[in-house]
Order: structure tokens, then C-alpha cells, then sequence
């Protein structure tokens, strides 16, 4: 049986031994995964855990735009479109609006999409990080 504490000793080591590519990759997941679990509590009405899901997402969408690398002029595109999706969660938490929250999970699906397409890019190129696929 898995108990709690070795599922938190595999989720710390699977962070501790991922590249900064898979870093990002899980970050993407759990915008997507917040987001959903958002969604599935303002169906039920359960509104802490769909105030707690969006800040966890907007936590998120913090963070991607803290690391961004201003050089790259990507970097503006992906700034201004976490800028908004943080926004957005913003409105829908106060509105509890679905329709929002939806829109936002599809920012956030196209992105994680359009990172995996440029790991697997970048791994076929041998050596190109996905950030560098995505800049050109």
C-alpha cells in the first residue's frame, strides 16, 4: 500500500530530478489541473474549494511571470497572456463564472500543448532548449 508519505517522497523526487523543461511542463499540468478543479467546484457550489483551486492557478501564472526572460521577444507575447489569464481567474473567482474559467483553460491547454511540441522539438534538434524552439 502507497501511503501518503511515499507518494510525497516520489512527487519530491520526480521534482528534484526534473530538467527545467519538465519543470515547466508540471507547471502547465497544474494550471490545467487547478483550473478544472476550479470549474467541478463552481458546479457544485463549493465555493472555497473553487476560490482555493483559481488562487493556486493565479499562483502559478505568478511564477511563469516572474521567470520569464525578457531578451526573448516571446517573452512579451507570454507575459501579456499570463497577465490576462491572471486577471481573468481574478473576475471569475469574484463572478463565479464559469464561462471565464473555461476560456482560461484553454489558454492554458494551448500553452502546455504548444511546450510539449517544443520539448519533443527540441529533443529531435538534440541540445536546443524548448524555450529557444518557441523564439524562433
Amino acid at each position: 500500500m502507497l501511503t501518503n508519505s511515499g507518494y510525497d517522497q516520489y512527487v519530491s523526487n520526480s521534482i528534484n530530478t526534473a530538467t527545467p523543461e519538465e519543470l515547466t511542463l508540471m507547471l502547465y499540468n497544474g494550471l490545467v489541473k487547478f483550473i478544472m478543479q476550479a470549474q467541478s467546484a463552481a458546479i457544485v457550489r463549493d465555493l472555497e474549494k473553487a476560490n482555493e483551486a483559481m488562487k493556486r492557478a493565479q499562483a502559478i501564472l505568478v511564477e511563469f511571470r516572474s521567470t520569464l526572460n525578457m531578451n526573448y521577444e516571446v517573452s512579451k507575447y507570454l507575459e501579456s497572456i499570463y497577465e490576462y489569464m491572471h486577471r481573468q481567474l481574478l473576475q471569475a473567482n469574484i463572478k463565479k463564472d464559469k464561462d471565464i474559467l473555461e476560456e482560461v483553460l484553454g489558454y492554458a491547454k494551448d500553452l502546455r500543448d504548444t511546450w510539449t511540441k517544443a520539448m519533443k522539438l527540441a529533443k529531435q534538434q538534440h541540445n536546443i532548449r524548448p524555450s529557444e524552439v518557441i523564439a524562433k
